[in-house]
């Protein structure tokens, strides 16, 4: 199992979470972080309006799956949340060892 980590421009949050559904994603965790790359200090335009400043707003998708779907996760998330822009975001994938559902006591793919 990996735990895929997708740090995203806000506006593209819909068309990410509609894209992984359509791969078979059944949940995910999304958070709104603030963060800089390599624009830190530049001009970013933000729903229509442009402004300067060293933290950018983003999104943050975490969503854990099994080993087979993750390379399909990635290309999902990378394609669907391109614009061709600076700042379109990263991708992190880590291994997870353990998951376990609260409710019934489930474990790894299963609890997914």
């Amino acid at each position: 199992m990996k735990l895929v980590i997708a740090i995203i421009k806000p506006f593209k949050l819909d068309e990410v979470r509609e894209a992984l559904s359509g791969v078979g994603v059944q949940g995910m965790t999304v958070t709104e972080v603030k963060g800089f790359g390599r624009q830190k200090g530049q001009t970013e335009i933000y729903r229509g309006a442009e402004y300067s400043t060293n933290m950018v707003p983003k999104i943050k998708i975490e969503v854990a799956a099994p080993d087979d779907l993750t390379n399909r996760v990635v290309e999902v998330i990378q394609q669907s949340a391109n614009t061709g822009a600076i700042g379109d975001g990263k991708i992190f994938v880590l291994d997870l060892g353990q998951v376990v559902r609260i409710r019934t006591g489930e474990t790894d793919d299963m609890a997914l």
